[in-house]
Protein backbone atom coordinates (compact mmCIF):
# COMPACT_ATOMS: atom_id res chain seq x y z
CA UNK A 1 0.00 0.00 0.00
CA UNK A 2 0.81 3.62 -0.47
CA UNK A 3 0.73 4.69 3.44
CA UNK A 4 1.11 8.14 4.46
CA UNK A 5 1.63 9.20 7.80
CA UNK A 6 0.56 12.26 9.34
CA UNK A 7 2.16 13.93 12.13
CA UNK A 8 2.52 17.50 13.66
CA UNK A 9 5.27 19.21 13.70
CA UNK A 10 5.83 21.74 16.55
CA UNK A 11 6.58 25.10 16.33
CA UNK A 12 10.46 25.73 15.45
CA UNK A 13 10.87 22.11 14.35
CA UNK A 14 11.67 20.70 11.17
CA UNK A 15 11.27 16.93 11.22
CA UNK A 16 8.76 14.98 13.26
CA UNK A 17 9.70 12.99 16.12
CA UNK A 18 10.88 9.88 16.37
CA UNK A 19 7.74 8.15 16.62
CA UNK A 20 6.67 8.81 13.10
CA UNK A 21 10.09 7.41 11.86
CA UNK A 22 9.89 4.40 13.45
CA UNK A 23 5.89 3.60 12.49
CA UNK A 24 7.78 4.39 9.24
CA UNK A 25 10.47 2.48 8.99
CA UNK A 26 7.76 -0.57 10.42
CA UNK A 27 6.06 0.04 7.59
CA UNK A 28 8.69 0.19 4.53
CA UNK A 29 10.18 -3.32 6.13
CA UNK A 30 6.93 -4.35 5.39
CA UNK A 31 6.86 -3.60 1.34
CA UNK A 32 4.73 -0.47 1.88
CA UNK A 33 5.26 3.15 0.27
CA UNK A 34 5.19 5.69 3.03
CA UNK A 35 5.81 9.35 2.79
CA UNK A 36 5.29 11.30 6.68
CA UNK A 37 2.90 14.34 5.99
CA UNK A 38 3.50 17.02 8.45
CA UNK A 39 1.23 19.62 9.63
CA UNK A 40 0.44 22.60 12.27
CA UNK A 41 -2.31 24.77 12.07
CA UNK A 42 -3.03 25.54 7.69
CA UNK A 43 -6.39 23.82 7.36
CA UNK A 44 -5.82 24.41 3.08
CA UNK A 45 -2.26 22.68 3.13
CA UNK A 46 -3.90 19.83 5.07
CA UNK A 47 -6.21 19.19 2.97
CA UNK A 48 -3.61 19.49 0.08
CA UNK A 49 -1.09 17.18 0.96
CA UNK A 50 -3.10 14.58 1.73
CA UNK A 51 -4.53 14.85 -2.08
CA UNK A 52 -0.83 14.90 -3.02
CA UNK A 53 0.00 12.39 -1.52
CA UNK A 54 -2.38 9.85 -2.82
CA UNK A 55 -2.64 7.64 0.01
CA UNK A 56 -4.37 3.87 0.31
CA UNK A 57 -4.09 4.38 4.14
CA UNK A 58 -3.06 7.52 6.46
CA UNK A 59 -1.59 6.55 9.33
CA UNK A 60 -2.70 9.05 11.97
CA UNK A 61 -0.28 10.15 14.11
CA UNK A 62 -1.54 14.40 14.49
CA UNK A 63 -2.64 14.66 18.15
CA UNK A 64 -3.46 18.64 17.66
CA UNK A 65 -3.56 20.92 14.67
CA UNK A 66 -3.23 24.64 15.29
CA UNK A 67 -1.33 24.04 19.02
CA UNK A 68 -5.03 23.22 19.88
CA UNK A 69 -4.92 19.93 22.34
CA UNK A 70 -8.60 20.30 22.86
CA UNK A 71 -10.59 19.44 19.58
CA UNK A 72 -7.54 19.62 17.03
CA UNK A 73 -7.61 15.80 16.27
CA UNK A 74 -11.10 15.70 16.23
CA UNK A 75 -11.11 18.30 13.54
CA UNK A 76 -8.27 16.13 11.74
CA UNK A 77 -10.24 13.16 11.74
CA UNK A 78 -13.62 14.98 10.12
CA UNK A 79 -11.34 16.50 7.60
CA UNK A 80 -10.36 13.01 6.57
CA UNK A 81 -13.65 11.73 6.77
CA UNK A 82 -14.55 14.22 4.49
CA UNK A 83 -11.71 13.22 2.31
CA UNK A 84 -12.61 9.63 1.96
CA UNK A 85 -8.95 8.14 2.97
CA UNK A 86 -8.63 5.43 5.23
CA UNK A 87 -7.30 6.57 8.30
CA UNK A 88 -6.06 4.40 11.65
CA UNK A 89 -7.58 5.49 15.17
CA UNK A 90 -11.44 7.37 15.95
CA UNK A 91 -13.15 9.36 13.72
CA UNK A 92 -14.41 12.63 15.13
CA UNK A 93 -17.34 11.41 17.03
CA UNK A 94 -15.25 8.62 19.21
CA UNK A 95 -12.50 11.14 19.73
CA UNK A 96 -15.13 13.53 21.29
CA UNK A 97 -16.02 10.89 23.49
CA UNK A 98 -12.70 9.67 24.09
CA UNK A 99 -11.12 12.51 25.26
CA UNK A 100 -13.74 14.10 27.86
CA UNK A 101 -12.79 11.72 30.59
CA UNK A 102 -16.20 13.01 32.20
CA UNK A 103 -18.09 11.80 29.07
CA UNK A 104 -15.73 8.94 29.02
CA UNK A 105 -16.84 7.67 32.72
CA UNK A 106 -20.02 7.64 32.30
CA UNK A 107 -19.90 5.33 29.46
CA UNK A 108 -17.89 2.84 31.60
CA UNK A 109 -21.02 3.56 34.56
CA UNK A 110 -23.78 2.21 31.67
CA UNK A 111 -21.60 -0.80 30.94
CA UNK A 112 -20.96 -1.50 34.72
CA UNK A 113 -16.76 -0.67 34.11
CA UNK A 114 -15.53 0.61 38.09
CA UNK A 115 -14.50 3.72 38.15
CA UNK A 116 -12.82 6.41 40.61
CA UNK A 117 -16.36 8.53 41.91
CA UNK A 118 -15.86 12.24 40.31
CA UNK A 119 -16.72 15.50 39.91
CA UNK A 120 -16.22 18.06 37.02
CA UNK A 121 -15.45 21.73 37.57
CA UNK A 122 -15.77 23.84 34.21
CA UNK A 123 -14.48 27.61 33.52
CA UNK A 124 -17.57 28.98 33.40
CA UNK A 125 -19.82 27.71 36.27
CA UNK A 126 -19.64 28.36 40.55
CA UNK A 127 -16.72 26.26 42.13
CA UNK A 128 -18.46 23.37 44.14
CA UNK A 129 -17.14 21.55 46.66
CA UNK A 130 -17.42 17.91 44.91
CA UNK A 131 -20.41 16.69 46.74
CA UNK A 132 -19.67 13.20 48.95
CA UNK A 133 -15.85 12.54 47.31
CA UNK A 134 -13.69 11.07 49.87
CA UNK A 135 -9.57 12.98 50.52
CA UNK A 136 -7.30 12.44 48.80
CA UNK A 137 -8.48 13.40 45.14
CA UNK A 138 -6.15 13.07 42.01
CA UNK A 139 -7.15 16.62 40.16
CA UNK A 140 -6.39 16.96 36.53
CA UNK A 141 -7.50 18.76 32.93
CA UNK A 142 -10.71 16.99 31.45
CA UNK A 143 -9.43 16.69 27.90
CA UNK A 144 -5.39 16.86 28.00
CA UNK A 145 -3.29 14.11 27.03
CA UNK A 146 0.32 12.62 28.02
CA UNK A 147 -0.14 14.13 31.38
CA UNK A 148 -0.32 17.80 30.78
CA UNK A 149 -1.37 19.70 33.60
CA UNK A 150 -0.48 16.76 36.26
CA UNK A 151 2.70 17.05 38.85
CA UNK A 152 2.90 16.10 42.33
CA UNK A 153 0.69 18.77 43.57
CA UNK A 154 -2.10 16.95 41.69
CA UNK A 155 -2.83 15.17 44.40
CA UNK A 156 -4.71 17.13 47.03
CA UNK A 157 -5.93 16.51 50.73
CA UNK A 158 -8.22 19.49 51.57
CA UNK A 159 -10.76 21.25 50.27
CA UNK A 160 -8.75 24.56 50.24
CA UNK A 161 -5.58 22.30 47.96
CA UNK A 162 -8.77 21.26 45.09
CA UNK A 163 -9.70 24.66 45.00
CA UNK A 164 -6.69 26.08 44.50
CA UNK A 165 -5.68 23.42 41.76
CA UNK A 166 -9.05 23.37 39.68
CA UNK A 167 -8.48 27.41 39.48
CA UNK A 168 -4.89 26.74 38.49
CA UNK A 169 -6.13 24.30 35.76
CA UNK A 170 -8.62 26.92 34.80
CA UNK A 171 -6.21 29.25 34.26
CA UNK A 172 -3.12 27.99 32.84
CA UNK A 173 -4.44 25.22 30.84
CA UNK A 174 -7.97 26.58 29.66
CA UNK A 175 -9.84 23.18 30.45
CA UNK A 176 -12.15 22.09 32.79
CA UNK A 177 -10.62 20.39 35.86
CA UNK A 178 -11.59 16.49 36.66
CA UNK A 179 -11.38 15.35 40.08
CA UNK A 180 -11.57 11.83 41.22
CA UNK A 181 -10.80 9.78 44.15
CA UNK A 182 -7.52 8.67 44.60
CA UNK A 183 -7.35 4.87 44.21
CA UNK A 184 -4.37 3.54 46.39
CA UNK A 185 -2.89 0.36 44.61
CA UNK A 186 -0.70 -0.77 41.72
CA UNK A 187 -0.75 0.94 38.61
CA UNK A 188 -1.48 -1.18 35.46
CA UNK A 189 -1.36 -0.16 31.78
CA UNK A 190 -3.34 -2.76 29.55
CA UNK A 191 -2.73 -2.52 25.81
CA UNK A 192 -5.82 -3.41 23.66
CA UNK A 193 -5.31 -4.50 20.08
CA UNK A 194 -8.34 -5.08 17.13
CA UNK A 195 -12.09 -3.99 16.64
CA UNK A 196 -14.48 -6.70 16.71
CA UNK A 197 -12.36 -9.07 19.01
CA UNK A 198 -10.04 -7.09 19.98
CA UNK A 199 -7.19 -8.45 22.03
CA UNK A 200 -5.89 -7.14 25.80
CA UNK A 201 -1.88 -7.83 25.57
CA UNK A 202 0.26 -8.75 29.01
CA UNK A 203 -0.57 -5.75 31.93
CA UNK A 204 2.73 -3.78 32.44
CA UNK A 205 3.12 -2.23 35.65
CA UNK A 206 4.37 1.50 36.62
CA UNK A 207 6.73 0.42 39.49
CA UNK A 208 7.29 3.32 41.98
CA UNK A 209 10.17 1.57 44.23
CA UNK A 210 12.49 4.02 43.48
CA UNK A 211 10.94 6.79 44.48
CA UNK A 212 11.61 8.60 47.31
CA UNK A 213 9.51 7.40 50.69
CA UNK A 214 6.28 9.74 51.29
CA UNK A 215 6.65 10.75 47.12
CA UNK A 216 2.98 10.66 45.36
CA UNK A 217 2.71 7.42 43.48
CA UNK A 218 1.31 9.01 40.28
CA UNK A 219 2.42 8.81 36.73
CA UNK A 220 2.81 12.74 36.50
CA UNK A 221 4.50 14.47 33.33
CA UNK A 222 7.57 14.26 35.19
CA UNK A 223 7.91 10.75 35.61
CA UNK A 224 6.80 10.25 32.15
CA UNK A 225 8.87 12.93 30.34
CA UNK A 226 11.59 14.04 31.98
CA UNK A 227 14.42 11.82 32.15
CA UNK A 228 16.57 14.55 33.96
CA UNK A 229 14.08 14.80 36.90
CA UNK A 230 14.25 12.37 40.21
CA UNK A 231 10.51 11.14 39.30
CA UNK A 232 11.49 10.02 35.88
CA UNK A 233 14.17 8.20 37.46
CA UNK A 234 12.33 6.32 40.21
CA UNK A 235 10.05 4.90 38.29
CA UNK A 236 10.29 2.44 35.60
CA UNK A 237 7.87 0.04 33.56
CA UNK A 238 7.93 -4.20 34.04
CA UNK A 239 5.45 -6.57 32.98
CA UNK A 240 3.29 -6.90 35.62
CA UNK A 241 3.24 -9.83 37.65
CA UNK A 242 -0.35 -10.74 38.47
CA UNK A 243 -1.86 -13.97 39.43
CA UNK A 244 -3.15 -15.87 36.88
CA UNK A 245 -7.15 -15.52 38.07
CA UNK A 246 -6.23 -11.41 38.39
CA UNK A 247 -4.80 -11.10 35.38
CA UNK A 248 -7.14 -12.22 33.84
CA UNK A 249 -9.80 -10.41 35.71
CA UNK A 250 -7.60 -7.38 34.22
CA UNK A 251 -7.76 -7.73 30.73
CA UNK A 252 -11.71 -8.26 30.63
CA UNK A 253 -12.24 -5.11 32.04
CA UNK A 254 -9.92 -3.57 29.91
CA UNK A 255 -11.92 -4.89 27.11
CA UNK A 256 -14.63 -3.83 28.16
CA UNK A 257 -13.47 -0.05 28.74
CA UNK A 258 -12.15 -0.47 25.55
CA UNK A 259 -15.41 -1.25 23.76
CA UNK A 260 -17.67 1.30 26.20
CA UNK A 261 -15.71 4.16 24.93
CA UNK A 262 -15.62 2.83 21.45
CA UNK A 263 -11.92 2.51 20.65
CA UNK A 264 -10.60 1.91 17.13
CA UNK A 265 -7.74 -0.37 16.21
CA UNK A 266 -5.73 0.06 18.82
CA UNK A 267 -5.53 1.94 22.50
CA UNK A 268 -4.18 1.53 26.53
CA UNK A 269 -6.33 1.15 29.10
CA UNK A 270 -4.63 2.54 32.67
CA UNK A 271 -5.90 0.86 35.65
CA UNK A 272 -5.01 0.70 39.64
CA UNK A 273 -5.87 -2.32 41.42
CA UNK A 274 -6.18 -1.90 45.12
CA UNK A 275 -4.70 -4.60 47.84
CA UNK A 276 -8.12 -6.34 48.48
CA UNK A 277 -8.02 -7.18 44.07
CA UNK A 278 -10.54 -4.55 43.38
CA UNK A 279 -9.69 -2.97 39.89
CA UNK A 280 -10.26 0.55 38.52
CA UNK A 281 -10.00 1.99 35.09
CA UNK A 282 -8.95 5.40 35.38
CA UNK A 283 -8.15 6.34 31.29
CA UNK A 284 -8.89 5.00 28.26
CA UNK A 285 -6.10 5.97 26.06
CA UNK A 286 -7.13 5.60 22.75
CA UNK A 287 -4.50 5.88 19.74
CA UNK A 288 -1.79 5.18 22.08
CA UNK A 289 1.92 6.82 21.95
CA UNK A 290 3.74 3.96 19.98
CA UNK A 291 7.35 4.95 20.41
CA UNK A 292 9.80 1.24 20.32
CA UNK A 293 9.89 1.40 24.24
CA UNK A 294 6.50 2.44 25.05
CA UNK A 295 4.47 0.34 27.67
CA UNK A 296 2.06 -0.58 24.53
CA UNK A 297 4.80 -1.90 22.38
CA UNK A 298 6.48 -3.77 25.45
CA UNK A 299 3.31 -5.42 26.13
CA UNK A 300 2.34 -6.43 22.09
CA UNK A 301 5.97 -7.55 22.24
CA UNK A 302 5.62 -10.12 25.69
CA UNK A 303 2.31 -11.24 23.93
CA UNK A 304 4.43 -11.99 20.92
CA UNK A 305 4.13 -9.28 18.53
CA UNK A 306 7.49 -7.52 17.80
CA UNK A 307 6.74 -3.81 16.89
CA UNK A 308 7.09 -4.05 12.77
CA UNK A 309 4.22 -6.61 13.30
CA UNK A 310 2.48 -4.51 15.51
CA UNK A 311 2.66 -1.58 13.59
CA UNK A 312 1.37 -2.99 10.51
CA UNK A 313 -1.14 -5.10 11.75
CA UNK A 314 -2.34 -1.66 12.95
CA UNK A 315 -2.64 -0.57 9.49
CA UNK A 316 -4.50 -3.62 8.33
CA UNK A 317 -6.87 -3.17 11.37
CA UNK A 318 -7.96 0.13 10.07
CA UNK A 319 -8.23 -0.39 6.36
CA UNK A 320 -10.39 -3.43 7.32
CA UNK A 321 -12.62 -1.74 9.37
CA UNK A 322 -12.93 0.93 6.32
CA UNK A 323 -13.96 -1.52 4.01
CA UNK A 324 -16.13 -3.30 6.52
CA UNK A 325 -17.47 0.22 7.48
CA UNK A 326 -18.92 0.89 3.83
CA UNK A 327 -17.04 -1.01 1.14
CA UNK A 328 -18.66 1.38 -1.80
CA UNK A 329 -16.62 4.45 -0.36
CA UNK A 330 -12.93 3.39 -1.32
CA UNK A 331 -14.61 2.94 -4.76
CA UNK A 332 -16.16 6.09 -4.88
CA UNK A 333 -12.82 7.77 -4.17
CA UNK A 334 -11.24 6.11 -6.85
Amino acid sequence: MNIAILAYLEPGEKTPDVVMNQVAEALTAAGHSTSILTSRDDVAQLVQVVRDAKPDLVFNLLESFNNDMIGGSMGVAGVLDLLQVPYTGGGPGEIYLQEDKSLAKKLLDFEDVKYPDFASFTPNADFETGGNLRMPLFVKPQRMEASQGIDEKSLVHSTQELMERVLKIHKTIGDAALAEEYIEGRELYVGVLGNGQPVAFPPIELDFSGLPEGAPKVADRAAKWDETSDRFKGTKSVVANLPSDLRARVQKVAIDAYRAVRVRDYGRVDIRVTEGGEIYVIEVNASCYLEKSSEFAMAAKEQGLEYNDLINRIADLALERFKTRDPRRKKRRK
